[in-house]
């Protein structure tokens, strides 16, 4: 068997960017509950994971490596160390603009670690349906 060496960038290449596992998982648990929601939402500013338009809560599951909690915690891929430290602080402040801006149009964002989805999901539906049920 061939040792094949992957570069960094084929192997971020990889990686999705919709209907992850921890996305379809959360979505799992909430049809479970009977909620219906939009998934990867367009018209939604910021094009949400998770949507619910009548009631206005849009959901996030972030990667804790390129929404930048690694980054924060003083972790950094050690090769190419500029790309990936620019990389982070574009993408935090991408999602702070979105947070405020669906702030301003009357909206509830829900931001959920991956690392929180896999660890329980039925909680982080739970802290979900409590927004959704008005609590």
């Amino acid at each position: 068997m061939k040792n094949i060496k992957i570069s960094r960038s084929e192997n971020m290449s990889r990686i999705r960017g919709i209907n992850s596992y921890c996305e379809i998982s959360l979505r799992s648990e909430l049809w479970k509950r009977g909620f219906h929601y939009f998934k990867n939402d367009k018209k939604v500013f910021g094009k949400p994971d998770i949507s619910f338009r009548s009631k206005k809560v849009a959901i996030f599951c972030d990667s804790e490596f390129w929404h930048g909690k690694k980054f924060i915690n003083g972790e950094i891929p050690k090769t190419n160390k500029e790309f990936w430290e620019d990389k982070f602080k574009k993408n935090i402040l991408r999602d702070k603009k979105v947070n405020e801006t669906l702030y301003n149009e009357g909206w509830k964002v829900i931001r959920i670690w991956e690392k929180d989805i896999k660890k329980n999901v039925s909680k982080c539906a739970d802290k979900i349906e409590k927004v959704l049920k008005g609590k």
